[in-house]
């Protein structure tokens, strides 16, 4: 009667081979199932869940080759006398904390950020009818296999034993290479491999800035409105920070600001969140007074890739003859956010004290994350992927802009060259954190603008509604409940 302990549900995304192994291993590992002890016959145990003796015949063999399970003649399949177990511990020799002497670990604490300026990111987005979500990947738009093979390729022979070791404070040669000869080309920047450093994603590369280049006096700026996370990394490093407005074309140049600057940030591809591109002329006459006033300039190369129409311009790092500009890509909104790869470009002492300091944190990004991202773009198929978002992201943008003139919201940023949200500007009175709450119940899901401000209480009419991840024939009706949702909090 072993077979009764273990049932599966057909309707999880899971597969039943993989529930079924987990089911077996958990089992095995907690003595539920002792070692010696047979298991029910692939027949039987097939019966009982429903599924073809196929099935469990491969999920026993999988489990043998993993020295859980021995196969016996005419006995089926039993556990290994060798098979793991969890290491199980009397209760009684283990003291319960008591209420009320617990010590208090938040009052040992020295050094803490300020409280985030979090945005909502529900883990179960896809259940949403219009899910006008932001960052989240399509996975609709993504070549499985490729990766799949990319991902086998790098777990071969040939490949494991430099992946499954340990880096040190290095990265992968392979990916490396691939940023330094072909990524930065596209951008017109042209450096060698010592230039650039792997970091989880373009915000471990920003936090690893921060720790190097701001202390308590340093003063730094920062667009206005400006990604969270990165006004929430500068206020943990300095209290001197100053926001200057952005307009159509980015980042206004208040020279008056930036001549107490010490370090500037920027997004001039696609400005986060208004998705406004700053033009070549405007990226000249800032680098123009980051010479004349000496300040650097952090240049975190937004959503470059989702150019779809007109061409990309020049980064900023590529016009930089001073060495002024640190340069940052990520392959998050390309790939898929969950990968956590991301580069800094830089002078090579400055990437190697960079590198020092990440070796600190966590050494170095997983490996075999680095050598299957290497192998996606060096046998073409992250181009491809590129080609194929920019396909779907313009068409279905258009659909988007129809819908927003056609209801009458108002998109706030003029991205002249693509991006994958709308930046809206509601009515005055409007307050967009109420709004988001109000079409979550109606299986709609917006971003609110108020985290994107230093002071989360002022703008809060803006709103930024994605169309990456939502089917271009949800978006007219979902643009229609955001609307009909705005008028029926009107005052």
């Amino acid at each position: 009667m072993k077979e009764i302990l273990f049932q599966l549900d057909k309707t999880l995304p899971t597969g039943l081979q993989i529930q079924l192994k987990e089911q077996l291993v958990s089992a095995i590992l907690s003595r539920a199932i002792q070692p010696g002890e047979s298991l029910p016959s692939s027949r039987k145990l097939a019966k009982h869940l429903q599924v073809s003796r196929n099935t469990i015949t491969l999920v026993y063999q999988g489990l043998v080759d993993s020295g859980y399970l021995e196969p016996r003649p005419r006995s089926g399949f039993v556990v290994s006398r060798e098979a793991p177990a969890m290491s199980l511990v009397d209760p009684s020799l283990t003291p319960r904390l008591i209420a009320g002497e617990q010590i208090d670990l938040l009052s040992r604490v020295v050094r803490s950020g300020p409280k985030p300026h979090l945005m909502n990111k529900p883990l179960n987005w896809r259940e949403f009818e219009y899910p006008f979500v932001y960052g989240q990947a399509d996975f609709r738009l993504f070549s499985h296999s490729d990766w799949r093979d990319c991902a086998r390729q790098a777990l071969g022979a040939r490949d494991f034993g430099s992946l499954a070791g340990d880096f040190g404070h290095n990265d992968d040669p392979l990916l490396v290479n691939y940023i330094a000869r072909h990524s930065l080309p596209q951008r017109g920047i042209m450096m060698d491999p010592d230039n650039v450093l792997v970091t989880l994603g373009a915000q471990n590369a920003l936090y690893l800035i921060a720790d190097l280049l701001i202390d308590s006096s340093t003063r730094v700026v920062l667009e206005k409105p400006c990604y969270p996370d990165l006004l929430d990394i500068a206020q943990k490093n300095t209290p001197h920070i100053e926001r200057i407005e952005v307009d159509d074309d980015g980042l206004v140049l208040d020279e008056e600001v930036l001549s107490r600057c010490d370090l500037l940030f920027v997004t001039p591809s696609h400005q986060c969140p208004t998705t406004a591109t700053m033009p070549t002329e405007r990226r000249k006459a800032l680098l123009e007074l980051a010479g004349k006033h000496d300040f650097l300039v952090i240049e975190d190369d937004y959503e470059f890739e989702m150019n779809f129409l007109a061409a990309a311009s020049p980064a900023l790092k590529s016009l930089d003859t001073q060495g002024r500009v640190l340069y940052i890509g990520s392959f998050s909104k390309s790939l898929f956010p969950g990968l956590r790869l991301g580069y800094l470009a830089a002078s090579k002492p400055f990437i190697e004290r960079t590198r020092e300091l990440r070796h600190l944190m966590f050494r170095h990004p997983p490996g075999h994350a680095q050598r299957t991202a290497a192998y996606f773009m060096a046998l073409g198929y992250y181009d491809a992927q590129i080609l194929r978002l920019k396909r779907v992201l313009a068409r279905r943008r258009a659909v988007m802009q129809k819908a927003l003139d056609e209801y009458g919201l108002s998109n706030s940023s003029a991205a002249r060259f693509g991006g994958t949200s709308f930046w809206i500007e509601g009515p005055e009175w409007l307050d967009a954190g109420i709004l988001a709450s109000k079409l979550s119940e109606e299986s709609v899901l917006i971003e609110p603008g108020a985290p994107f401000y230093a002071n989360p209480n002022k703008r809060s009419n803006h709103f930024r509604a994605a169309y990456s991840s939502i089917m271009k024939k949800q978006i007219p009706q979902g643009v229609e409940r955001i609307r009909n949702a705005i008028d029926q909090l009107a005052p």
